[in-house]
């Protein structure tokens, strides 16, 4: 009896380590112009679950840091799904980072996609503007939509 239980626990925590294992993950991400020095470096970017799922929060997180002072400031997201815009946003910098912000830093977004949303591979543009317009960073980076959304284990 006590063999069957320690199997079971230990089979439940592998499967609960594949699942955490597969519900964030760090994308790989390209700055929008290679040969430009960016004020704000791009260390990381993580999108919480991979794959994304429809109708539920997801939320891309991206580490950064910089020698500068940024008290003011844009967040302008753009999305494409294959080559077709289909999502443009734009936030308060502030909003969602303490500011001033300098040295090391994480801009964190979240959204819920509607549950319409086609699934597949789309690419994200985030540019970070500074209080004149000028552009601060800009990555580019993909992620994914499921196909069908997961099912719980009990």
């Amino acid at each position: 009896m006590g063999t069957n239980r320690r199997l079971r626990d230990l089979l439940l925590l592998a499967a609960a380590l594949v699942l955490s294992a597969s519900t964030s993950s760090a994308a790989d991400f390209q700055y929008c112009n290679k040969g430009r020095h960016y004020p704000v470096k791009v260390s990381g970017v993580e999108i919480v679950p991979d794959p994304v799922v429809r109708g539920q929060p997801a939320t891309f997180k991206i580490s950064a840091s910089t020698d500068k002072s940024i008290v003011k400031g844009k967040l302008v997201v753009d999305v494409t799904y294959f080559i077709f815009h289909v999502h443009s946003e734009t936030h308060d910098f502030c909003s969602g980072t303490p500011c001033p912000a300098s040295g090391e830093f994480v801009l964190a977004s979240e959204q819920t996609l509607p549950s319409f949303t086609p699934p597949g591979s789309y690419s994200l543009q985030m540019k970070l503007l500074g209080e004149n317009n000028e552009e601060l960073t800009c990555i580019s980076f993909g992620f994914s939509i499921g196909f069908i959304a997961p099912v719980a284990i009990i």
